[in-house]
């Protein structure tokens, strides 16, 4: 997720500092006399109608298919943990059959003569009938050495990981709702800039033909070829700032679930100069261990494992438990043995209780299971230790991005000032007719340098202040309370 974020941020700030670079480099006639150049800016407002980013995080959460994936594996880790606490209930094996024809088997009941069909071994089958049986036959568990309630106990640790898992998905997709509605906002204020400056060059273009004509020193052919190729720069770039914010309203459609063609109005927010207070990296790494669900995924992970280690180590152990049984038959054709000594198939009505106990021999195959149990769990400790690590590295990083960006906007927004300063000294001097129009192109050059570069570190302090939220395990929605 890391990879992508950087990658979304390089995108978004490459060509955002060429889009203001040409803003301010092709603006020579922009600035009234005597004041500087107006940096472009759009309303912050909100439309009630559109979709701001609180409200795009909030359909994402729901709608993205990572977090209905995430959904359904928690639903079956539900049902598995079901299954897990029912355990102990006794499977009733019933077995119930009705079958024909059957010959004649008669005699008195206790054992006397038969008739004559009733003899075996004979094509005389008397008078045929059929047979009505059931069985029901049904094991209560009592005593197992803690087996069952260990499996109970990893089947609740197992929801536990469901609901962890699901929570990372939801905070991966917020991540990336952060930065698609961030990088729209960013290509949004640069189109902008992009079409001011386009008017501002053909004034400036305008006002060097009118001088060229009076044949002013000030001015040349050159700066008519200068005027012509930021202007066909101007318009590269703005098909660039088109496709960019094309490409992150789609993505946002996607992340929250709407159709491919369905128009969504997305808020038109501007970037604005960051004031996060940024902690100490020791306190936001304590406050990620404790609310990462990953790390808690690996916590209830590894109670679970340690509870199939105990459900293996004890198979050592009999099970004891409380057998019941029904059986009922019944033989049209033949006579019911009415002594308690005569085993008698045909005709049969017996039930009864019994104490058992279960076992298997196969110790060598237990002691493998045990092996590998252990293994397992083994691994996922080491696998704990290696996500501490990697959380801890996570958060120093991103707390030193942020404070990284943050120092830059501050730099970037001095030298904006200053910049303005030259290029309205500059223009002044153009304007009276002791300044050249080389003098005045290297200072706004300057000033769209700064301030390109300024608007790409609001825009990466933006989205690295969230990362952060996300990876200390808050919604970036709370970042100013997360930081």
């Amino acid at each position: 997720m890391a990879g992508r974020r950087d990658a979304a941020k390089r995108r978004g700030g490459r060509w955002i500092c060429l889009a203001g670079w040409l803003t301010c480099a092709v603006a020579l006639g922009a600035p009234s006399e005597g004041t500087p150049p107006a940096s472009p800016s759009t309303s912050s407002a909100v439309k009630a109608s559109a979709l701001d980013l609180n409200h795009l995080i909030s359909l994402a959460r729901d709608r993205d298919p990572r977090v209905k994936v995430a959904q359904d594996q928690l639903d079956k880790l539900q049902g598995q943990a079901k299954e897990a606490y029912w355990a102990w209930f006794p499977k009733f094996e019933t077995v119930l059959a009705f079958a024909g024809p059957t010959p004649e088997a008669k005699n008195d009941g206790l054992g006397g003569p038969v008739t004559p069909a009733s003899l075996m071994y004979d094509a005389n089958l008397g008078h045929v009938g059929f047979t009505v049986r059931a069985q029901v036959n049904a094991l209560l568990p009592v005593y197992t050495f803690g087996k069952i309630t260990a499996l109970r106990k990893a089947g609740e640790q197992a929801v536990l990981v469901g609901q962890a898992l699901k929570e990372r998905a939801q905070a991966e997709t917020s991540q990336q709702v952060v930065e698609a509605y961030y990088g729209y906002q960013l290509a949004r204020q640069g189109k902008a800039s992009l079409e001011e400056g386009l008017e501002r060059i053909t004034d400036a273009g305008e006002r060097i033909d009118k001088l060229i004509k009076k044949e002013s020193a000030q001015v040349s052919t050159l700066d008519q070829y200068k005027v012509r190729y930021f202007k066909q720069l101007i318009h590269a770039r703005q098909a660039q700032a088109a496709n960019g914010m094309e490409v992150a309203a789609a993505a946002l459609r996607l992340l929250i679930g709407a159709p491919p063609q369905a128009q969504v109005a997305l808020a038109e927010e501007d970037l604005q100069a960051p004031s996060y207070q940024v902690k100490a990296a020791d306190a936001y790494i304590d406050l990620a261990l404790a609310h990462r669900p990953e790390l808690r995924a690996a916590n209830a992970g590894i109670v679970a494992r340690e509870q199939q280690v105990l459900i293996r180590e004890r198979e050592y152990f009999p099970d004891f438990g409380i057998l019941g049984f029904f059986n009922f038959a019944y033989t049209s054709s033949a006579t019911r043995q009415r002594s308690p000594f005569v085993y008698d198939p045909y005709n049969d009505l017996s039930s009864g209780v019994a104490l058992v106990t279960r076992m298997t021999f196969d110790l060598p195959v237990k002691s493998a299971h045990v092996d590998q149990a252990r293994a397992e769990l083994s691994e996922l400790q080491h696998q704990r230790e290696l996500l501490v690590s990697g959380i801890r590295l996570q958060v120093t990083k991103l707390r030193g991005d942020l404070l990284e960006a943050q120092q830059r906007a501050a730099d970037y927004g001095a030298a904006e000032k200053e910049a303005r300063r030259w290029a309205t000294a500059a223009y002044e001097n153009f304007d009276l007719g002791v300044g050249d129009t080389r003098e005045l192109t290297d200072a706004f050059i300057a000033l769209g340098q700064a301030s390109g570069e300024k608007l790409k570190a609001w825009y990466e302090a933006e989205v690295d202040a969230r990362a952060l939220a996300t990876a200390l395990g808050v919604d970036p929605r709370q970042v100013k309370q997360a930081l």
